[in-house]
């Protein structure tokens, strides 16, 4: 898995602010390796293999990181496959997307770090009546339990750090802000 990510120069190096907050010296750009069709299908593939004998009805990733990973797990797993959006800083589904009472969701991401967009998805599913059967995602940059189970392609612990304690930013680094949420 790490060789399609290195092939498709999605690790990148320097000072990157997070969607978390956090700060990190390397980013998993999984937009990279998801513009290759070929290659997308073979990295969902190794979750779909972890996910294959759960329960799932219905697949929703976040808007943006999660939208083609959504799409890929459900087309492997041929299930139906939706994703939510924020609408004045809120998760929603929109477009007419729903979850009906009862169904069983996978939550679907490219990158998981501290599991915040997938969380926000997760009160959407509930607020409809849904139930969260895990999170799926191409990489899983998590420390500890975020409340769910993770399912990844490549799991890698790469540095964070607080904005206040960021060695980075002592040196005076300016950061870069590559994903989604401004």
């Amino acid at each position: 898995m790490i060789n399609i990510f290195k092939e498709t120069e999605a690790i990148l190096e320097g000072h990157f602010l997070l969607s978390s907050g956090r700060h990190s010296n390397r980013y998993m750009q999984c937009a990279k390796v998801l513009m290759y069709p070929d290659k997308a299908e073979i990295v969902v593939k190794e979750v779909v293999e972890k996910i294959k004998d759960l329960d799932i009805d219905v697949v929703v990733g976040p808007a943006m990181g999660g939208i083609i990973v959504a799409y890929e797990i459900g087309r492997q797993l041929n299930k139906r496959a939706i994703f939510t959006e924020r609408e004045d800083g809120v998760m929603n589904l929109r477009r007419g997307f729903e979850i009906k009472e009862g169904e069983r969701v996978l939550i679907a991401e490219d990158v998981v770090t501290t599991g915040k967009s997938s969380l926000e998805v997760a009160e959407v599913v509930k607020e409809c009546g849904g139930e969260v059967v895990g999170i799926a995602c191409l990489v899983d940059r998590t420390v500890g339990d975020i409340g769910y189970k993770v399912f990844s392609a490549l799991k890698i612990d790469l540095e964070t750090y607080d904005p206040e304690s960021c060695p980075l930013c002592k040196e005076g680094i300016p950061y870069i802000k590559p994903g989604s949420r401004k």
